[in-house]
C-alpha cells in the first residue's frame, strides 16, 4: 500500500502538452505513465525526470496572503506548461506534474541523437529563465528564484514504478543540491553507448616466438572516437559503475562473432572478459545463443581471457561456467600475470590453457635480472599448469631477445604491430 500512496502523493497528472488538463488525485492512474516509459526504453530512448523547484518558496508565502499565494501558484504552473511546450515537442513530453506546491515535475523521453546532457542543461535554463522573466512581468514585485534537477530512470531496475520514484527524489535532491552532472553525464554517455553499440574492435597480432608467424590476433575494444569513454579503462570503469558492464561486455563478444564472421579468419581469436561477467548466471546460456546466431564458428578458435581486476573469490557461478566454456570448446587464458596476487590464485583455481605475463613484468626486463627471474619462474608455473605463454608489452628488440632466449612461446606488442581495424583475418 505504501507505493500506492507514494505514487499518488505526485499530486495533479498533466497529460501531454497537446490535450494538457487536470485529473483529481483520486482518477490518477499509474498505466498512461509506467506504459509511456516502458515504450520510450523499448525505442531504445532513455527517460529523463526534471524538477523545477522555487528555491525561495518560504519568503513567497511570506510575501502574500495565502489566497493571493494559491492564485500565484496557479499562474505560474500555467506559464510552466506554455513556455515547456514552446520549448520541448510534445511527443517528447510523457508527463507534466505538480511537485507538492513547489514547482513542476516534468518527464521526457530523451532521443541520443537529439539530446545531450548540455542539451539538457540549456532547455531547462531557457525554461527557468523564460518562466521568471514573464512572471515579474505579471508581478513585478515578487521574484521567484528557481532551481532545476534531474535524473535518468534507471531502465534496469526489477520496477519500472519504483524506478521513475526513485528518479524523482534524485531530482529532487539535485535541484537541491546540484553535484551530480558529471556522474549524469557518464550514465548517459553509456547508456548511449550500449543502447547504440557503439564499440569498435582493434585488432593486434599475437605472434610465435619461435616462427615470428601470427598465430592468433587478440581483439581490444575502443568506446566512441574522440570521447572520454574512447579509452578501454575509462569505458569499462564507467561501465561497472553504471551497472551497463555485462550489457557492455557481451556486446564486446557478439561484435567479436561477427567480425571472425565476416571475415572468415581462421587463427585463434582472443578476447576480454571480466570474472564479474564470466561468472554472471545468464553468460554460458547468452553465449549459446550468440553462437547459434553466428553458426560455424568453432568455439575451440576462441580464448576468453580472464582480466585479473576483480577477484574471482566470492563469484559464486565462475567456476561452474568456466567448466561450461571448456565442455562447450573454448579455452581461457589469465590475463595480467605477475600484476599481482590474485593472478596466481586464479592460475591455480582454473589452471587455464593460457598465461598472458603482464608487461610490468616484461618491462626493461633486459636490463633486470631479476625480471628475467621473475619470468623463468612464470614459466615453471605454466608448465606446472600445461598452460601456454604469451608475453604481452613488448615494445623493443632487446625485450623480444629475451624472450627467445627463455623459449616463451607466444609473444604481443607494438613491437610486432600495434593494435588496428581487423578485417579478413588481418590487421589493416
Amino acid at each position: 500500500m505504501k507505493k500506492v500512496k507514494s505514487v499518488m502523493q505526485w499530486g495533479k497528472i498533466i497529460l501531454p502538452l497537446s490535450s494538457i488538463r487536470y485529473y483529481p488525485p483520486q482518477f490518477t492512474l499509474r498505466n498512461p505513465l509506467l506504459e509511456g516509459v516502458t515504450e520510450a526504453f523499448e525505442a531504445g530512448h532513455e527517460v529523463v525526470v526534471i524538477v523545477f523547484k522555487i528555491r525561495n518558496q518560504k519568503d513567497l508565502i511570506e510575501q502574500t496572503e495565502i489566497q493571493q499565494h494559491s492564485k500565484l501558484m496557479k499562474n505560474m504552473k500555467k506559464l510552466f506548461q506554455t513556455v515547456i511546450g514552446q520549448e520541448v515537442k510534445p511527443k517528447e513530453v510523457l508527463t507534466l506534474h505538480d511537485y507538492f506546491g513547489e514547482g513542476i515535475s516534468l518527464l521526457l523521453k530523451v532521443d541520443h541523437d537529439r539530446h545531450s546532457i548540455s542539451n539538457i542543461d540549456i532547455m531547462i535554463k531557457n525554461i527557468t529563465d523564460e518562466v521568471e522573466q514573464r512572471f515579474i512581468k505579471l508581478h513585478p514585485s515578487i521574484y521567484p528564484v528557481f532551481e532545476a534537477g534531474y535524473m535518468f530512470v534507471d531502465k534496469h531496475d526489477y520496477s519500472i514504478q519504483d524506478s521513475i520514484l526513485k528518479a524523482h527524489r534524485q531530482a529532487i535532491g539535485m535541484a537541491e543540491k546540484r553535484e551530480q552532472l558529471e556522474i549524469n553525464e557518464m550514465v548517459l554517455a553509456i547508456n548511449k553507448i550500449v543502447t547504440q553499440k557503439a564499440i569498435t574492435l582493434l585488432a593486434q597480432p599475437i605472434i610465435d616466438v619461435a616462427t615470428n608467424e601470427v598465430r592468433a590476433w587478440e581483439l581490444l575494444s575502443r568506446g566512441p572516437k574522440g570521447t572520454v569513454l574512447e579509452s578501454p579503462l575509462q569505458l569499462f570503469t564507467v561501465a561497472r559503475q553504471t551497472g551497463r558492464l555485462y550489457e557492455l561486455e557481451m556486446i564486446v563478444v557478439e561484435k567479436m562473432l561477427q567480425q571472425v564472421k565476416a571475415s572468415r579468419c581462421r587463427q585463434d581469436i582472443f578476447v576480454n572478459c571480466t570474472p564479474l561477467t564470466l561468472g554472471n548466471i545468464k553468460f554460458t546460456s547468452d553465449l549459446k545463443k550468440l553462437l547459434h546466431k553466428y553458426r560455424g564458428i568453432p568455439p575451440k578458435q576462441i580464448t576468453f581471457e580472464v582480466t585479473e581486476r576483480d577477484s574471482i573469490e566470492g563469484l559464486k557461478n565462475f567456476a561452474f561456467n568456466i567448466n561450461v566454456l571448456r565442455l562447450m570448446g573454448f579455452k581461457i587464458a589469465v590475463d595480467d600475470t605477475g600484476a599481482g596476487y590474485s593472478s596466481l590464485n586464479t592460475i591455480s583455481e582454473i589452471m587455464p590453457d593460457i598465461i598472458k605475463i603482464d608487461r610490468s613484468v616484461i618491462e626493461n626486463i633486459d636490463k633486470n635480472s631479476v625480471k628475467e627471474s621473475m619470468l623463468k619462474g612464470l614459466l615453471l608455473v605454466a608448465k606446472e599448469a600445461g598452460s601456454l605463454v604469451v608475453a604481452e608489452g613488448i615494445e623493443n628488440q632487446e625485450e623480444a631477445s629475451v624472450l627467445t632466449r627463455n623459449n616463451v612461446d607466444l609473444a604481443q606488442g607494438n613491437f610486432y604491430a600495434r593494435p588496428a581495424m581487423f578485417f579478413d583475418g588481418i590487421a589493416t
